[in-house]
């Protein structure tokens, strides 16, 4: 994959990627929004715990699929609040790979329950077209 942080614009504020570029035959993985709760359906508190927690579905899904955070090429992300912002991006940088993919992160009302503070979906492009 190729990422692409031109010169000519500003650098990410964060640890990302302004884009990256899937090679033609690559397979892609269109993850759902994962919320900070476990199998067991205990939700951590905080938001650098609720991350961690999305993060760790996020590889099992990967895994799933048979490829691991570096098949990651796109973040889409959440928090309720601008107080989230840090755990989430605490979190978000102790599993994401090096070069770090795309990423938007947004701050929103609320989630289905209100104990979450943090969501992630994610991309993700995995080697072979089959």
């Amino acid at each position: 994959m190729k990422y692409l942080t031109p010169a000519t614009i500003r650098r990410p504020f964060a640890n990302y990627a302004h884009a990256v570029e899937v090679p033609a035959g690559w397979r892609l993985l269109v993850l759902s929004g994962q919320l900070g709760i476990g199998p067991d359906e205990t939700v951590p508190a905080g938001a650098e715990a609720q991350t961690a927690r999305c993060f760790e579905n996020i590889a099992a899904i990967l895994a799933e699929a048979g490829a691991d955070m570096t098949a990651l090429v796109r973040l889409n992300a959440y928090v309720a609040g601008r107080e989230h912002l840090a755990g989430y991006m605490a979190a978000r940088d102790r599993y994401v790979a090096d070069p770090a993919p795309a990423s938007t992160l947004m701050i929103v009302t609320g989630f289905a329950r209100e104990e979450f503070v943090v969501e992630v979906e994610a991309l993700a492009a995995l080697p072979g077209g089959g």
